[in-house]
């Protein structure tokens, strides 16, 4: 889904030597990073048509659970699928506390920020093009997008590694919080739901209005609201983010729900400076990472029952959650791969990880669905009946696998 826009290494911060279990990888990257970025990819680009497919076939409530799980809430709360984007920005603050320490090493930190400001435009730019680029008119082109949110969140996450020491990343981490909660709760905004249901409701009153008008003479008040359309990050959106918005009114990857994202990046960087520069024994760092995802997962719950837990808006709940989800799948890869040193099974994953970039555009330049509905599509998928939504699951997944075999094996890399 989203790519790799910083590769880890596993190059210490400071002279504390690192554990033998980070050093496992002959390559000096750490592969249970590179697996769980692919893990997450895999997800978007062909997994979940396996699982559709399988509950086809059957009313097994395991199965429709995990239907369920690969799409995303209408609004607030939490599935797997609402975990892909913040995962991947996670991921992106973990492995840019690697690269930027070995920039910082090698040639500074002003090269290492102007590393950081590349990366950040060009990701940026790619974020714009995938979006359909220039294809349409202004103002039917759309600004922010995945890439751009991933983008920012590095630029700003990077920026704040290089300056601050941890103690300072972590109360960032809670300034940005706590910050975005007292934003959104105490901050008023006019009383007008930016909803498709409560516009109609008042143009019907005032037929030929525009919702442009409507919304800037409204005068009276409002704070504290969570709800579609009435809220303030969505209220800036409409009034300040140029260009097409995805939900008509406003963007789940608008401006002001920017800064929380930040902070999901620097969940990431906190873990990858304790993974740098801990010298405690890989299964002790595995069971504190753990430790760490539960604590988080439950203050977030909590949280999100004053303020709700949900994705569009990124609200700080939310960041807590996902990045406690973060923390546990990290540790579990870790301890599987880089502790253990159980890697044949996570290769594919591994393949996919390391080109994610180049699988994130692949997917949708190549629709690795559409060829294979042309392998096995029409008549030999109606033949087999609902084994034919199987059978055409399984090929899509083949060749998304056998494409980042190709280019691992022919070490091919994308990088920005």
């Amino acid at each position: 889904m989203i790519p790799n826009t910083t590769p880890a290494t596993t190059e210490p911060t400071s002279p504390t030597p690192l554990s033998s279990e980070l050093e496992g990888s002959t390559t000096g990257r750490l592969m249970s990073l590179d697996a769980l970025r692919g893990f997450d990819m895999f997800w978007i680009a062909g997994g979940s048509y396996v699982v559709a497919a399988l509950n086809q076939l059957s009313d097994n409530w395991l199965l429709k659970l995990l239907k369920s799980q690969l799409s995303h809430v209408d609004w607030a709360g939490f599935r797997f699928y609402d975990l892909i984007f913040p995962l991947f920005v996670f991921i992106n603050g973990v492995s840019l506390t690697f690269s930027l320490t070995k920039t910082v090493q090698r040639d500074g930190r002003v090269s290492a920020f102007k590393r950081i400001v590349q990366r950040g435009l060009l990701l940026f730019v790619l974020g714009i093009i995938y979006s359909g680029g220039f294809s349409n008119e202004w103002p039917g082109i759309r600004v922010m997008g995945v890439l751009q949110r991933i983008a920012l969140s590095y630029v700003g996450a990077g920026t704040l590694f290089l300056l601050l020491k941890p103690r300072g990343l972590a109360g960032a981490l809670v300034g940005i919080l706590v910050g975005y909660w007292a934003l959104l709760e105490f901050v008023p905004v006019r009383n007008f739901q930016l909803d498709a249901p409560a516009i109609h409701a008042l143009q019907k009153d005032r037929p030929g209005v525009d919702v442009r008008t409507l919304f800037f003479e409204t005068r009276e008040s409002t704070r504290g609201h969570y709800e579609k359309g009435l809220n303030l990050v969505n209220h800036i959106d409409y009034q300040f983010l140029p260009g097409k918005l995805y939900d008509t009114f406003y963007d789940p990857e608008g401006l002001l729900s920017t800064l929380p994202a930040v902070g999901s990046a620097l969940f990431g960087v906190l873990a990858g400076v304790f993974l740098m520069t801990s010298t405690r024994p890989g299964t002790s760092k595995a069971m504190i990472l753990a430790a760490c995802g539960v604590t988080s997962v439950v203050v977030g719950g909590l949280w999100g029952l004053e303020m709700p837990v949900i994705k569009k808006l990124w609200t700080s709940s939310f960041v807590l959650v996902a990045g406690g989800y973060s923390l546990l799948l990290l540790g579990a890869f870790y301890f599987v791969v880089d502790v253990l040193g159980k890697r044949v099974w996570c290769q594919p994953f591994v393949w996919i990880g390391m080109n994610s970039i180049t699988i994130y555009f692949a997917a949708q330049l190549l629709n690795f669905r559409k060829i294979a509905e042309r392998l096995v599509g029409g008549s030999i998928k109606a033949s087999l009946g609902n084994f034919g939504d199987i059978l055409l699951a399984i090929v899509t997944i083949t060749l998304l696998f056998l494409f980042a075999r190709m280019l691992y094996r022919r070490n091919i890399f994308l990088r920005l």
